[in-house]
This record gives C-alpha cells, structure tokens and sequence, in this order.
C-alpha cells in the first residue's frame, strides 16, 4: 500500500474515518502556510491536502481563491510548492498529497513535476480537471515514481465513468459531494452517499467524500458510507481569521467526527 493507502487503514483500524485537510501553499505566506500544514498533522488530520496556487481556480469557492490570490500576489513560484512540501515531510509522518489543476504540472512538464515531487517527499497529486482518459502521461509517471494518482467522480458521472476512476485512481477517490465549487454548505446532498454506492459497484476500495464539508457532524455523516472526509474552506477561514491557534483548535474539533461512526466499508 502507499502511505496514503496506509493512513486510511490506520485510521480504519483505529475505528475511525480518514480525515483530509486542505490549506493553500504560500498562504499568508510560505513559512506560515508550512507551519499551518504541520499543524493539521498535528491536531489530527490524516492525510495533507496542500494546493499550490492557481489563476483560474474554477472548482475554488471564494475564501479558497482570496487566499490563493493573495499567495499569488506574495509572489508564489513552482520552486514554493516543493520547498514547502519538502519541510512538511520532514517535520511530520502524516502523508502530502498536492491537489492540482493540470495546466501548471503540463507547463512544468509532466515527468520534471512527478519527479521534483517525489524527490521532496510528496505522496502524489489529486487531479480536479483532468479525467483519466487523458491523463496518460501522467498515469505514465505515477506509474514510474510510485506516486498516488486521485482523480475526481462526481454524482453526474456516469458508471463507464465511474469504473474509469475507479481502475485508473490511487490511494483514494475524492468523491464530489455535490455539483460546484469548494465551500461550506447546511446540509450535504444525499447524492454522496448514492455515488459512494455506486463507486463500491465499481470495485471502488477508498473512497473520500469532499466538498462542502464543514463540521464534526458532517464528518460524522460522511464517516457512517465513506472512508474519509476531506475538508477545505473551514480550515482555510480558521487560518485566515485566527492564525495558527485557530487552525489547531478547528481541526481538533472537526476530527471528532471521525470517530463518530466507523465507516461501514472495510479495507
């Protein structure tokens, strides 16, 4: 298994869910967006989610794009990215996934990218705009570098699109909870948990629901179908209003609901 794979069994056999959290590199700038990832591994997230910033973030709800603008206009480069994923892992054992738009890995070039992420001790990269059909190059790479490749199904996914991510995905599915951006959101939709099903007809074995999520309680809901909550705009806003003590005291409250409900599919 990768160290993703891993962290969700670890948190399976610790009868809970996997919790993912999501902040932007570079925000409010490098050395605090670095320490801010290192808090999370430390107040109980599993996985790290760390976007580098993007000028056209199309799936980014706003608190997400006000802080990866301003990363932008720090003067955030490609050089930032694996600088910061590189002190992350060195200060922590909890895995850091990158989640991407294609157009800067293509620019950067496909293999250089995989190969500069690995070396900095990445875990691999979560692909919102690209599908596997067309992502040859780097499954390609992935392939090569061992790295996890998580592609995106959302509730309009038909199942020949479903079975795609499901054979061509690593380390886990990030499972659109709803049509549109990254925000929070009341209520989840119930199309989670009938596209967690119809992934686990597709042989699906990790599945992490994202989008929207908010709160332990939600986290809970989540945790009763899925293997992990991945959770963005909540922590961003923490970080963004109250520093580092604020994200520290939101992610252990939010890890509580991992622990709500052992999630019903078992690796």
């Amino acid at each position: 298994m990768s160290r993703v794979e891993q962290a969700i069994a670890a948190a399976h056999d610790a009868g809970r869910s996997a919790f993912i959290g999501y902040l932007p590199v570079g925000f409010p700038d490098l050395d605090t967006s670095i320490r801010a990832a290192i808090t999370l591994a430390e107040n109980g997230v599993d996985i790290i989610e760390l976007g580098p910033p993007y000028s056209d973030p199309v799936m980014d709800g706003a608190v997400i794009q006000e802080a990866t603008t301003a990363a932008l206009a720090n003067g955030f480069t490609m050089k930032d990215l694996f600088t910061a994923v590189r002190a992350i892992t060195e200060a922590t054992d909890v895995p850091v996934l990158v989640m991407t738009y294609w157009n800067p890995v293509f620019q950067y070039g496909v293999d250089r990218y995989a190969d500069d992420l690995l070396a900095a001790g990445g875990a691999g990269l979560i692909t919102p705009d690209i599908t596997p059909d067309v992502a040859g190059d780097w499954i390609a790479a992935s392939t090569r570098t061992g790295l996890d490749r998580v592609f995106l199904a959302a509730p309009t996914s038909t199942d020949e699109r479903l079975r795609l991510v499901v054979e061509s995905s690593t380390g886990f599915i990030y499972t659109v909870s709803t049509m549109g951006i990254t925000g929070e959101r009341a209520e989840l939709d119930r199309a989670a948990r009938t596209l967690v099903g119809r992934l686990r007809e597709q042989g699906a074995s990790r599945a992490c629901v994202g989008i929207g999520i908010s709160t332990a309680e939600q986290i809970a809901g989540v945790s009763e179908y899925a293997d992990g909550a991945i959770v963005g705009t909540a922590l961003v806003r923490a970080l963004r209003d109250g520093g580092l003590p604020a994200l520290a005291e939101v992610t252990r409250n939010l890890a509580v609901g991992t622990s709500s409900a052992r999630p019903v599919h078992e690796n």
